[in-house]
């Protein structure tokens, strides 16, 4: 435990000394080699093994076709079809926000793909009808969190491949939270847009197509989910299959229905998922080294001979996890967090009486705000770059609505294991 507590030392000093990510794990990876006496080539030998992994291959997939989506702008068929129905609902544009975003994130599995396809269109109609440029800015970011949590998710996806769980049971367990999460969020939107005296949309800022015309314009784009979804659901195809079949129904949609999508920016498209895709995979190698290095020097054993030498009790043990989770998803990904986590935080959990599916939804639960709370909050700087918005405009209504929202879902989540349970038992998953 004393050589975990050095290892954290040195992460932090490296991650405030500016060392891109995947370095610092590396230089926590070294210590524990160092002076723990760990075998460097077995455990590269280990993990090279772990990398090969059909599962694995659902990430670099799903965020290929998150920039898909945005340069063939299927998100802008969505936003026009919600606004339809809500466009005579006071506040309504914040939910077509909500709304949309979660869309986006049955879509592609994360929460980047949403403020970036969505960000840019709804923030200055947000603006004109009245809403505080950093209330619109906080709304749209944590908004875009749902995508984490609507399946499929791809740190869903990370955890079952690193749990051993069914990444069905996973997706569902987020599900109902979700879903709360999306109605506490309308409710704070519709009750501040009566403080913020925003209109209606009014006529000439509404679409001009029909709902006819909208409906069949976003046929395309709606059927997406139902086929990744339903694909999953329906045993036709794996996760990993599922994005494949994503990015190429992408590529079909940008070519042949809206016509968007041409080499240039297909070309784009590439090169901005072969970025992204490299950093995440050298961070996932390290921090899958460095979780098998807690394992073979017994630090999950030692963890749980901690917590049961002072309490029993499962509500205490679960806060303690929460409030670990919440801290560490302030400086780290949430990918991060669950490949470094979920091999310690299992066997403990399961001492406890707490399954692998409701540790699932704890952490993406957890680790999701995250995205949200400084120094890391990548979503929240992502947020601000997209809308233009300082960090002093951004911050207190980003606050408001973790306190009013994510926290007490999180907590009901914690507490009420039904919420995370209840679908994967319907169907027979857990």
């Amino acid at each position: 435990m004393q050589l975990m507590v050095y290892a954290v030392i040195v992460l932090v000093v490296l991650m405030f000394l500016g060392v891109p990510l995947p370095l610092c794990f590396g230089g926590a990876l070294s210590l524990f080699v160092i002076l723990g006496g760990l075998n460097i080539k077995s455990l590269l030998v280990w993990g090279l093994s772990q990398m090969i992994s059909f599962t694995l291959l659902a990430g670099p997939m799903f965020i290929l076709s998150g920039a898909f989506i945005n340069h063939t702008k299927i998100a802008d068929r969505l936003l026009d079809l919600v606004e339809s129905f809500t466009n005579k609902i006071k506040g309504g544009i914040g939910i077509i926000s909500i709304v949309t975003c979660g869309f986006l994130g049955a879509i592609s599995g994360s929460a980047f793909t949403g403020l970036a396809a969505v960000g840019p269109s709804l923030f200055p109609k947000m603006v004109k009808q009245g809403y505080p440029r950093g209330y619109a800015a906080a709304l749209i970011s944590s908004s875009t969190i749902l995508g984490v949590l609507i399946p499929p998710s791809l740190t869903m996806i990370t955890y079952g491949w690193i749990t051993g769980e069914s990444v069905l049971a996973c997706f569902l367990s987020t599900v109902i939270p979700a879903l709360l999460l999306m109605f506490l969020l309308a409710v704070i939107n519709i009750r501040d847009a009566r403080k913020f005296d925003t209109g209606t949309i009014v006529e000439a800022d509404a679409p001009k197509k029909s709902k006819a015309k909208l409906w069949v314009s976003s046929i395309p784009a709606l059927m997406m989910p139902v086929i990744i979804l339903g694909g999953i659901y329906g045993g036709i195809f794996t996760a990993s299959e599922a994005a494949a079949v994503a990015v190429c129904v992408c590529i079909i949609i940008g070519l042949l229905v809206y016509r968007n999508l041409n080499f240039k920016s297909f070309m784009s498209a590439l090169r901005e998922s072969s970025s992204s895709i490299g950093s995440i995979m050298l961070m996932i190698f390290f921090c899958l080294l460095l979780s098998q290095c807690f394992v073979l020097l017994k630090l999950p054993e030692q963890l749980i001979a901690m917590f049961m030498s002072f309490t029993d009790s499962k509500i205490v043990v679960l806060l303690c996890i929460n409030v670990f989770l919440l801290f560490l998803g302030m400086i780290v990904n949430d990918g991060t967090a669950v490949v470094l986590c979920a091999p310690i935080l299992l066997p403990l959990c399961q001492a406890y009486g707490i399954g692998g599916v409701q540790l699932a939804a704890l952490m993406v639960m957890n680790l999701s705000i995250g995205g949200l709370t400084p120094p890391y909050a990548s979503i929240l700087y992502l947020g601000m770059r997209v809308c233009d918005v300082s960090f002093e405009e951004i911050m207190p209504p980003v606050i408001k609505l973790i306190v009013f929202a994510y926290l007490p879902v999180t907590i009901a989540t914690t507490y009420i294991p039904e919420l995370s349970l209840f679908l994967p038992r319907l169907f027979g998953l857990a």
